[in-house]
């Protein structure tokens, strides 16, 4: 299988990049084809803007999402746009690799969303959940946190993890079509020791000799709803 990881982590030192390395070594040693997109040593663009399309629907008023659509049927979005929508594409899974910022993902990693999973080809109209056009494809969010587990729940100061990374397991990845597995946390990662470390990478190794049989997280799926979305009366 092809497997691609988009990793977001400004020191190539850190242990988010230590996971992202070892991720590349288990995966590839299992005869899996693996790419990757280091984003901040790609110094990769976040910013969505005008500056991404060769040519324009409407040149007076921009609505990306349109010029996205316009510019992909034409074969005029930016090249670096279009080099990761090939690396996407070329994919059966693709791994998000990130520490948490702000019960979110790092800026680069949601401008690599916003340019790269395009309207008119990931999404659009109806083609959202498990008619997305990314359907048949597998995602997996690797994320390092600094709060303990324990922070984490459904009367934890924090709330639930799953909750918190909704936007982006259902809004983003489920909703483009993609079977969503569970992700993978490492908590208190600037705080634990060389040992405790260790055991987190042997733990994810094991997780990633069994991602392409994983069963993926229940999402929606359009057929429990009319053609106006409203839920199907059971």
């Amino acid at each position: 299988m092809h497997i691609h990881i988009v990793h977001a982590h400004p020191e190539p030192a850190s242990f988010t990049s230590a996971m992202k390395d070892m991720a590349v070594s288990v995966l590839r040693a299992q005869e899996h084809v693996v790419s990757v997109s280091d984003l901040y040593a790609m110094n990769w663009n976040p910013v969505a803007s005008a500056a991404d399309f060769g040519s324009r629907q409407d040149a007076d008023y921009l609505v990306y999402a349109l010029e996205q659509r316009y510019n992909w049927a034409n074969g005029s979005i930016a090249p670096d746009i279009q080099a990761e929508v090939d690396r996407l594409m070329a994919a059966n899974v693709l791994i998000l690799s990130f520490p948490l910022y702000w019960f979110s993902t790092p800026a680069i990693m949601k401008g690599w969303i916003d340019r790269v999973l395009l309207s008119g080809l990931c999404y659009g109209g109806k083609r959202f959940y498990d008619q997305g056009g990314l359907r048949g494809k597998k995602a997996l969010v690797a994320c390092t946190l600094g709060g303990q587990e324990h922070m984490f729940g459904k009367d934890a100061i924090h709330g639930e993890i799953d909750a918190m990374l909704t936007p982006l397991l259902r809004g983003t990845l489920a909703y483009t079509g993609m079977d969503v597995l569970t992700p993978f946390l490492g908590y208190h990662i600037p705080y634990l020791d060389q040992k405790e470390r260790a055991k987190i990478l042997e733990d994810y190794s094991a997780r990633l000799l069994s991602i392409t049989n994983e069963a993926p997280l229940p999402m929606p799926s359009l057929d429990d709803y009319d053609h106006q979305l409203h839920p199907k009366s059971r």
